[in-house]
């Protein structure tokens, strides 16, 4: 099978009729989605630089349903392997980080799902439909609790109310559904209410201030009055998943995708550049052997992300069992240790890397490197930007804890304010 075309009527063959097909190669993949990569590719750079959100470039991935990629064959899905997924994850964000951040809060959302959940979310899933987030607040809220809450009213059906508001809501302004942690009064776990974008009472705004990932909508989400189903609200158990583990994967090949563009463009650049400096060597960018040598440099750090993220990506599906094994669902601790811990490792060396490379893309250039026109600043901010999400500077403590206390491992799962110096999240 060598077009997209042949591999669309496959799934459509497995969803009609569902039972399993054979797993897709990771070129077949690529023959799905490369081609819509290169069209968001093409116009990345003036939606940069016009703030343009790209509801289209992301209505290009549904009609081929990029969102369904973890969703198996046998559900109608690709049933793609996280290393597969990461693959794709960092072409995508080559071509533009912000509609590949987008993804994080769906994929992960797949990976929370129980197999009682799956039985009512594949199917909408493998139709095309997108889940997005809204999590954090700027409330003032303790850690570990939500201001927006869920009340119980009296109808027949025993619905909810959601009210609240959300911030950082990243690709809820461009998904069919929106994942929301809530508080039900005298309860003290969160819950999730599930609801549709377009339903009474919810508002998205696009008023995101952040220096980079500018285009993910990640703004503020009001929710007034909502109704929410008794069904569409989830009660987590707190037990261990990869949820958090894929959030971070998702946001680590997002940088190695943006290494990746920033040392193409400057490599670019370089070849077509003439002009010189009397204190260089006297040869032109790309016979200079210093400017050679940097360029060296820099392809090797964005060659490295790129082989960590996937590395993270394999012991994810290993611990998972994608690779054929168990997974570890009946030790919940052994199976968050197992996720978190290639993902943290990856965290506390790819932002690095990362920023050396968007950095140092203008070692190779002139001043006119830094012209507004060209937007070369986009790889660093964006970068920037989303190694902020799930702070590095944390995960090599966690990591050292963890290796030589054994002390367990834990995501990032709670926000809000420590109301008391010394505050240690259990």
């Amino acid at each position: 099978m060598s077009t997209d075309t042949g591999i669309k009527e496959e799934l459509d063959t497995a969803a009609d009729y569902g039972f399993p097909q054979r797993s897709l190669s990771t070129r077949e993949l690529f023959d799905v989605f490369q081609p819509v990569f290169d069209r968001i590719a093409a116009g990345a750079v003036e939606r940069e630089q016009q703030r343009i959100l790209p509801f289209e470039q992301f209505k290009w991935l549904n009609e081929r349903h990029f969102g369904a990629l973890t969703v198996p064959r046998s559900r109608g899905g690709y049933g793609a392997s996280l290393e597969q997924v990461a693959e794709l994850l960092i072409a995508l964000a080559a071509a533009d980080s912000n509609v590949a951040h987008v993804y994080r809060s769906h994929l992960g959302f797949i990976a929370s799902l129980s197999s009682e959940e799956s039985d009512v979310w594949f199917p909408r899933i493998a139709a095309g439909e997108t889940v997005g987030n809204a999590a954090t607040e700027r409330s003032g809220a303790a850690l570990g609790t939500a201001a927006t809450t869920l009340t119980q009213i009296q109808t027949a059906d025993g619905d909810w109310e959601l009210n609240g508001t959300k911030y950082y809501s990243t690709g809820s302004i461009f998904s069919d559904w929106i994942q929301v942690t809530a508080q039900i009064p005298g309860q003290e776990a969160r819950s999730h209410a599930l609801v549709k974008s377009s339903w009474d009472g919810i508002e998205l705004v696009d008023d995101w201030d952040g220096f980079g990932q500018q285009l993910t909508g990640t703004g503020t989400t009001h929710f007034r009055g909502v109704k929410v189903p008794a069904a569409n609200v989830r009660n987590r158990d707190g037990r261990a998943t990869q949820e958090t583990a894929v959030f971070q994967l998702v946001l680590l090949a997002v940088e190695a995708g943006i290494a990746k563009a920033a040392i193409d463009e400057g490599v670019h650049l370089v070849r077509s550049r003439t002009r010189g400096f009397n204190t260089g060597t006297g040869s032109v960018a790309r016979e200079d052997p210093q400017v050679l040598q940097r360029v060296g440099e820099l392809s090797a750090k964005a060659a490295a992300a790129r082989a960590i993220v996937l590395q993270a990506a394999r012991e994810l599906d290993a611990a998972v069992g994608v690779l054929g094994g168990d997974p570890l669902l009946d030790n919940p601790q052994e199976l968050t240790n197992a996720c978190e811990l290639p993902v943290a490792h990856a965290q506390v060396v790819v932002p690095e890397l990362v920023r050396d490379v968007t950095d140092g893309i203008f070692d190779l250039l002139g001043a006119s490197a830094v012209g507004k026109s060209k937007s070369l600043d986009r790889f660093w901010r964006n970068a920037r930007t989303v190694a902020t999400h799930n702070p590095t500077i944390y995960k090599a403590r966690i990591v050292g804890d963890y290796r030589v206390n054994c002390t367990p491992m834990f995501g990032l799962n709670a926000i809000g304010e420590v109301k008391q110096a010394g505050e240690k999240l259990q």
